[in-house]
């Protein structure tokens, strides 16, 4: 008797259907080509609340109301739709401050932290969206088959994919008439219902026993039934006014679900015992006042959810080629003249009736709702970050709270944790991978984003505290103040620069110049744009003066009261003395200002060798070989090198001593352990030609005026390029 009713039932909605079909295609020869937009209630409003009010409602809440009792039921609904309500209400906020364009999701977190980020979450995002079509056309077919259980499954199901791809490729106009048809039927589902004769059996409780599974376990079986808000952000690019639309729709479609949600579960604890509840999964149906139309409600809920995504979708995955994000980006970015994104409809398509041909994408459910979930997380996290950073250009018209949009994030995380652990983490994995994918592909995109933003806040943020807090020895990293008077021919000291601050250290270079030029900086950031490349950090700039000295003096007083400031200035010396006045003096400022100096005379023939051995030289008693000791250490990291420890005497007698001494040092230095010890005894300038062999020659410089001569004497003596370093009182090699 049932199953005659349904058929009548069935084919007096195919027969309103066709009518339906045949009248939408009149008007529309009759309007023409012109694309047209969506309202508030027909493209967002009706897509959410039929993807929320889905299979679940019709086939598990039962289940649920029978474990948690009624009360029960209504925390595990309010607690679910807690973190939509959040995610919901973030979504209003950041739709009222930015343009959101084509993709929903994919276009608000795009524009908020780059195409990278963006397409990292809406690539799973897309395919998310294209399986869970598959997977509500297999509910749909599992509907269908208890009701003609003679019927081929793949049939049905083919069937059924045919008739919606039809429907979502003439357009979305006709795709939205036929979901107000399913919504008159869902209706009459719910009215048919909501009338049924009420029985309060004896047995029924407000709070269950939660017999077949934990809260928790309740909980995460229904929480995918109130997912599904995104359905009307899809079609962000097809609304008339997205700023209004999406916060309204979207919003009173969670608060609607949630009443309906919760009066459903009053009339189930009603008119059935917790033992039918938790038995029977079509208890809908047998309560209700006409069961056919609680059957043509649950293949209604499941061909509408279908179709929502079969929607969305394939204006995701448009939306992401139009940024050239995924491959055949041009293939897929294409619509038609009414704005239909028809090859990503046909792509979308195809992969669908791939899905359910191969079958067993159940195993794949747990890993959809992952991505949905980092989905929401994500539109959370962005709108806290916007709120974190205080920046002007966030001034959206709908305000909330900075703890709703912290709530939603951190919500997310935890029902994805909640739900599936393993799931989880495969699900992160992929987002990561994607990200760094898409992150080696260097995409351009044509409007900006957070990230540099976000970055100089969070610094100029911990520069506040580090200003409260002295430097101190242990966080010592070389920080070079590089003055370079021609970038254009000055280029031989660049390696050794890179392999003194790789990989922590920073470089502030500059040069200065009577009326700036572009052409000179754009050579400085050519210079040291390989050292860049290697990760260090690099700043240039361009000082306006006539004089070089001054403009490096000027540099040195600015940065000196920075939180960033650098720590040792770096300058080199040629053959000739022309520049000698000028050195001393920036020496003599950095010492004022607290700077470490470090001058390089490069051998004219040998440079730096084979980049291997360190010659480090100490003097007995002398407090200055801290900085010196600390490059010879970099240096040796990153030549993969041997270090020398090396000093000289004119006593004989003091060779024992001074031994005892450069192995007592070498030892609370913490020096490599291939590291060898020399004593030289003998007049200094007589016994740096016996010195181990080296490619570099590092040696302590005095507190007094810098002595050229010796500087350049040394270099020809040692037959070695060699550094001359002075401390600056702040850094220590025995930390």
């Amino acid at each position: 008797m049932v199953n005659t009713q349904v058929q009548k039932g069935l084919m007096t909605m195919a027969s309103i259907l066709n009518r339906f079909k045949l009248k939408w295609k009149k008007s529309a020869k009759s309007k023409g080509t012109k694309s047209r937009k969506f309202g508030t209630f027909s493209g967002v409003f009706i897509p959410d609340v039929l993807t929320i009010l889905g299979v679940i409602m019709f086939l598990r809440l039962g289940w649920v109301v029978g474990n948690a009792g009624f009360l029960g039921a209504v925390v595990i609904i309010l607690l679910a739709k807690s973190i939509t309500i959040c995610t919901g209400l973030s979504l209003a906020s950041i739709t009222t401050n930015i343009r959101i364009g084509a993709g929903g999701a994919y276009s608000i977190i795009s524009k908020s932290l780059g195409l990278e980020a963006g397409g990292s979450i809406g690539i799973p995002f897309y395919i998310s969206q294209t399986l869970s079509a598959a997977l509500y056309i297999i509910g749909f077919t599992e509907g269908w088959l208890r009701i003609f259980p003679d019927h081929v499954p793949l049939v049905v199901a083919t069937t059924s994919w045919l008739s919606l791809l039809v429907i979502s490729y003439i357009s979305a106009h006709f795709a939205i008439k036929v979901q107000y048809l399913i919504m008159a039927i869902l209706a009459g589902s719910l009215l048919s219902f909501f009338l049924a004769p009420v029985d309060i059996p004896q047995s029924s409780e407000l709070v269950g026993n939660f017999e077949d599974a934990s809260f928790w376990v309740v909980f995460a079986i229904f929480f995918p039934a109130v997912t599904g808000i995104m359905a009307g952000a899809n079609m962000s690019g097809d609304l008339k006014d997205p700023r209004r639309a999406l916060p309204i729709g979207t919003l009173s479609s969670i608060f609607v679900t949630m009443v309906i949600y919760i009066v459903l579960a009053w009339v189930l604890s009603r008119i059935a015992s917790p033992e039918e509840l938790r038995t029977n999964q079509m208890i809908m149906v047998d309560k209700a006042l006409w069961a056919p139309v609680i059957i043509a409600g649950i293949l209604g809920a499941t061909l509408s959810s279908a179709l929502g995504s079969m929607l969305g979708a394939p204006r995701i995955l448009q939306a992401l080629a139009a940024q050239r994000t995924v491959p055949f980006h041009q293939f897929f970015a294409a619509k038609s003249r009414k704005n239909e994104p028809r090859n990503a409809i046909i792509f979308t398509g195809i992969f669908i009736e791939v899905a359910l041909i191969l079958g067993n994408i159940d195993l794949l459910a747990s890993l959809i709702t992952m991505f949905f979930l980092i989905t929401y997380g994500m539109l959370n996290l962005v709108v806290f970050i916007q709120q974190s950073m205080r920046i002007i250009s966030f001034r959206p018209t709908f305000q909330i709270p900075q703890l709703v949009s912290f709530l939603g994030a951190t919500g997310c995380i935890f029902m994805m944790f909640l739900i599936n652990a393993v799931f989880s983490i495969i699900a992160i994995i992929i987002i990561i991978i994607l990200y760094i994918w898409l992150e080696r592909r260097e995409l351009k995109s044509n409007f900006g984003d957070l990230r540099g933003g976000l970055f100089l806040v969070l610094a100029e943020r911990a520069s506040r505290v580090a200003m409260n807090y002295p430097r101190h020895q242990i966080s010592w990293k070389p920080d070079l103040l590089l003055p370079i008077d021609d970038p254009k021919v000055w280029a031989g000291p660049l390696l050794f620069i890179r392999n003194i601050t790789y990989p922590s250290g920073s470089i502030f270079a500059f040069t200065v110049q009577k009326n700036e030029n572009n052409n000179t900086k754009s050579a400085l950031q050519d210079l040291l744009e390989p050292i860049k490349r290697d990760g260090v950090l690099v700043s240039t700039t361009v000082i306006d003066d006539s004089s070089f000295e001054h403009g490096v003096k000027l540099v040195i007083q600015t940065l000196s009261g920075s939180a960033f400031r650098p720590n040792i200035l770096f300058l080199t010396i040629g053959a000739d003395n022309n520049n000698d006045d000028v050195i001393n003096k920036l020496v003599f400022d950095a010492a004022k200002n607290r700077l470490g100096v470090s001058i390089l005379r490069q051998h004219s023939r040998k440079a730096f060798g084979m980049q291997r051995s360190i010659n480090l030289w100490l003097r007995d008693k002398s407090p200055n070989w801290h900085l010196a000791m600390l490059i010879s250490l970099q240096l040796q990291i990153n030549w993969n090198g041997t270090i020398n420890l090396v000093t000289a005497s004119q006593e004989k007698g003091d060779e024992g001593r001074l031994a005892g001494f450069l192995e007592k040092l070498g030892d609370r230095a913490r020096l490599p352990s291939m590291t060898e010890f020399h004593v030289l005894i003998g007049p200094f300038k007589d016994v740096v030609k016996e010195a181990p062999p080296a490619d570099i020659n590092i040696f302590g410089m005095g507190h007094g005026a810098v002595s050229f001569d010796f500087i350049r004497e040394i270099s020809e003596l040692t037959k070695s390029t060699c550094l001359f370093v002075r401390d600056s009182g702040e850094e220590s090699a025995l930390v």
